[in-house]
């Protein structure tokens, strides 16, 4: 008895739901206001800043924007006062001019 050891538990190839699928490798996206040194983020143009938003109203995440965090912290800045101001919607039944 003192020769036997526990072995130590592998995790089976496929689950009950079958093998795990790997994701495809996807290119990191390129923080566009880095890449085009001409292009400024301003809360006044809200058709540049409505890429930014979600369909529901919501700022749109920097991992699926591809901004860097400086400049996702500028955009949030600017869709927040450009919604201050009603140049934007607050929330995603109010009609875009």
């Amino acid at each position: 008895m003192a020769d036997e050891r526990p072995t130590t538990y592998q995790r089976p190839s496929s689950g009950p739901g079958g093998p795990r699928k790997k994701r495809p490798f996807q290119r990191r996206k390129v923080c566009r206001f880095c890449a085009e040194k001409n292009l400024t983020i301003d809360y006044k143009e809200p058709r540049t800043l409505r890429y930014f938003i979600s369909e529901r109203g919501k700022i749109v995440p920097r991992r699926i924007s591809g901004n860097c965090s400086k400049h996702q912290r500028e955009i949030t800045e600017a869709i927040k006062r450009a919604r201050n101001l009603a140049l934007l919607p607050i929330a995603s039944n109010h009609v875009l001019p």
